[in-house]
């Protein structure tokens, strides 16, 4: 029996040569183990903390499109990946995965896999995004492990995503409907108005 509609990953990262980080591989694993027959929706373009990889053409690497050709290698059909490529944080993540897939499709049954250094915060973020009305999804979280990130590197962005999650709870009390939230996203959300701001400096870098 399918458990769920679909298993969503939220965006990690990509290296300068365009592969996937270690920290990103096992979400990806750990999504091909649970899917049974679900959808998977890798998400993210990218992330505005530093700039994308390059292919040899000199075009972006899309982190979504990488994390889909590693679940075709894994044996995941091609018409049960979604991709979300519109994304460039894990605010993003969460509007545009539904949006873009869940609503249109009418899949209810989430299953969320990220690294344990990130779940907090995206059990918070997709709780209210998918809380919205009109709701009635049924989202599930699993954390997989900090793969990859030396403890100096972990302990920065661990810091990061309490921050970021505090800064948030204002606008998640004030933001409660999808059409605020696209307001907000589009007029005061930096990285979709058109600006870009990096705000990972130092050791929290390293886990982009």
């Amino acid at each position: 029996m399918t458990l769920f509609d679909a298993v969503l990953i939220p965006g990690g990262g990509l290296r300068p040569d365009g592969s996937l980080p270690p920290w990103v591989v096992p979400r990806l694993e750990r999504a091909v183990r649970v899917r049974g027959d679900a959808h998977v929706v890798p998400m993210s373009r990218g992330t505005v903390h530093k700039p994308p990889p390059l292919d040899r053409y000199g075009f972006p690497i899309l982190e979504a499109d990488v994390c889909a050709a590693h679940l075709r290698e894994r044996g995941v059909p091609a018409e049960r990946i979604l991709v979300e490529s519109c994304s460039v944080d894990t605010i993003g993540n969460a509007y545009f995965s539904r949006v873009v897939h869940a609503d249109p499709l009418g899949l209810r049954r989430l299953h969320v896999v990220t690294s344990r250094f990130h779940i907090e915060r995206t059990e918070a973020v997709f709780g209210w995004v998918y809380g919205m009305p009109p709701d009635g999804f049924r989202l599930s979280f699993e954390a997989v492990g900090d793969d990859g990130l030396d403890p100096a590197a972990l302990a920065a962005r661990a810091e990061k995503e309490r921050a970021a999650l505090a800064a948030l709870a204002p606008t998640m009390e004030r933001v409660r409907t999808l059409r605020a939230l696209h307001r907000w996203l589009f007029f005061e959300h930096e990285a979709y108005r058109g600006r870009r701001p990096a705000t990972a400096v130092g050791a929290a870098l390293a886990s982009y």
